[in-house]
């Protein structure tokens, strides 16, 4: 199976140019690698705070309009002018595995997501954040900023909660996404896959489909010695995705632990002498904690620590219940862990082990980007009517 990302599947809407794209706390290029590959999409600025996730995306989508820094210390100036503005904003402060803390100062960021859609004048804006970002207060506070007075009063909002699953990526990830549009309201785009397959749909994709006939039993435990010089300093890398396929070394008894937990099991499959003090005390919740994939299903969401089966359920789908021979006892690795959010394999990465499973877990899965860009692009190139054109089509007629 290929592990590209597919073509754009229509080419009947083209501009004599391209749209301009800018991507804020754009992290590796999840979201980028999706609107490129949807075609007709060029990126001009980017900006990201983490060195090593801007190296990355550098070294995909090119330095010259990357912005390593802090998003605050972009001059107003210095923000061009574009027809598209993507990106989302740090999340921790909402997500359910955060403190959930309102105040956390990471939640003020999407002002300045907004101070660049006053200054670039997008047609169109898209924000991507985590499935309780629209009950949280800053979102409420957005709603308030495209009413009559507001910061975006141009603006008309839509906003879903969407299944990366339906999609087209092997994984059962919810985001929240946010259309806003000076053009026109602009509805989200229909999902393309369903669990069964039926009405017309694709089946979902399974973790089958993203990792099968890679190898069951890595040989390295480390990343290639090797550095470049990305923005005048030194930093790991570049790296091909086959290189990511590396491995632990766990310890006997999570090894053992490993082989007590069939596919869809977790933590309730231990026997209680191979239980931790907090897992014996804790009856109930986390569930998916030290769980195993299925190869026939989609995985749950690829976090950040996704090498780490205590933190969710990351342990290779291999498992025969009459053949411990046959049974792969590991977490999944970087590369396992890429595949499931759809990265291409020849995107390329830069930094530490830690900092490019930081940079995966964090990424907008790319063809669930792709589905967004390939249904924005009428829109934007003009070729769907607007409200008032509409109205004024029916009066003539």
């Amino acid at each position: 199976m290929s592990h590209r990302l597919p073509q754009a599947a229509s080419k009947v809407y083209r501009m004599s140019r391209p749209i301009t794209m800018i991507d804020l706390f754009a992290g590796c290029g999840g979201m980028t690698a999706g609107f490129v590959a949807a075609e007709g999409y060029k990126p001009i600025m980017a900006v990201e705070l983490e060195r090593a996730a801007a190296a990355t995306y550098a070294a995909n989508f090119g330095e010259s309009h990357m912005h390593w820094g802090d998003i605050a210390q972009v001059p107003d100036e210095n923000i061009p002018q574009a027809d598209l503005i993507i990106g989302g904003p740090p999340c921790q402060g909402f997500s359910n595995l955060g403190s959930r803390d309102v105040n956390d100062p990471r939640n003020e960021l999407w002002k300045e997501y907004i101070r660049f859609v006053r200054h670039a004048r997008p047609k169109v804006f898209v924000i991507e954040n985590v499935d309780r970002f629209r009950k949280s207060s800053e979102f409420e506070l957005l709603q308030a900023e495209v009413r009559d007075g507001g910061l975006l009063e141009e603006y008309e909002l839509t906003h879903e909660l969407l299944l990366a699953a339906d999609y087209g990526a092997p994984q059962r990830r919810k985001r929240t996404i946010v259309i806003g549009s000076r053009i026109g309201k602009i509805p989200m785009p229909e999902p393309s896959h369903e669990p069964a397959g039926l009405l017309g749909k694709v089946s979902w994709r399974t973790v089958r489909d993203a990792i099968a006939g890679l190898p069951e039993k890595p040989t390295d435990t480390e990343l290639p010695k090797r550095t470049s010089t990305v923005f005048g300093t030194s930093i790991p890398g570049p790296f091909k995705s086959t290189e990511l396929h590396i491995r632990r070394n766990p310890t006997e008894r999570s090894l053992e632990r490993y082989d007590h937990i069939p596919p869809g099991g977790g933590r309730f499959d231990l026997p209680d002498h191979l239980l931790s003090r907090c897992w014996r005390e804790k009856k109930t919740g986390t569930t998916d904690v030290m769980g195993r994939m299925r190869w026939d299903q989609p995985s749950l969401t690829i976090r950040t620590e996704f090498y780490k089966p205590e933190k969710g359920q990351y342990l290779h789908p291999q498992w025969d219940p009459d053949n411990p021979a046959k049974r792969v006892n590991r977490p999944i690795t970087h590369r396992e862990a890429a595949r499931l959010q759809t990265f291409p394999d020849e995107f390329v990465w830069h930094g530490t082990k830690i900092e490019i499973a930081r940079q995966i877990g964090n990424a907008v899965p790319p063809v669930l980007a792709q589905a967004i860009a390939v249904h924005l692009k009428p829109f934007i190139q003009g070729a769907v009517p607007r409200p008032r054109e509409q109205r004024e089509a029916a009066v003539v007629a």
